[in-house]
């Protein structure tokens, strides 16, 4: 069962159904080979999880290569100015909705598909660089190596996400 979630995470990362394939293929080869290694100081499945952020790391040092990064455009909705008043205060429009007891939604099955396809649906590098920071646990600094960013792109990037996932899930969960 722990081939299913390595690639529905890999899937949410690259983006590409064969290269998940393939990196979840690598991540289980080197697994076997490497079993003797696994020290059981972690879950199985959180070292074999290691293995695969490895690959996918891996991935994008050999796919920067050849790839060039394209930023999105930053738009309107995306802009601090829009979302707060002079005085500091949110614009009405803008205001963040409560979504209920952060436990409850935590538990919450139908919370974490909707955010799943709210993954989805931001643009590729945003995505990207979002589930590097949030789901693989890498720091500005290890994202910015891997995708050859500045400091300050990376977190304007996150920013945006962040926004972008607010804005859809309060579409998806409060409707």
């Amino acid at each position: 069962m722990l081939r299913p979630k390595l690639v529905a995470f890999a899937r949410l990362q690259l983006r590409d159904s064969a290269a998940a394939e393939d990196t979840v293929q690598d991540t289980l080869v080197t697994a076997l080979e490497k079993h003797q290694s696994f020290s059981g100081r972690s879950a199985f499945e959180t070292w074999v999880f290691g293995i695969l952020k490895n690959k996918i790391l891996e991935r994008f040092r050999h796919d920067r290569r050849y790839l060039s990064w394209q930023d999105d455009e930053l738009s309107d909705e995306d802009s601090f100015e829009n979302l707060f008043k002079e005085n500091g205060r949110w614009q009405a429009a803008s205001k963040p909705t409560p979504w209920g007891d952060p436990d409850q939604v935590l538990e919450n099955a139908a919370f974490w598909r909707l955010l799943d396809t709210c993954l989805m649906v931001l643009p590729d590098n945003t995505a990207q660089v979002f589930t590097m920071r949030e789901l693989m646990g890498l720091t500005t600094q290890e994202i910015c190596e891997a995708l050859t960013l500045s400091d300050a792109n990376c977190w304007v990037i996150l920013h945006r996400a962040r926004l972008r996932l607010r804005a859809c899930i309060e579409k998806g969960w409060l409707t």
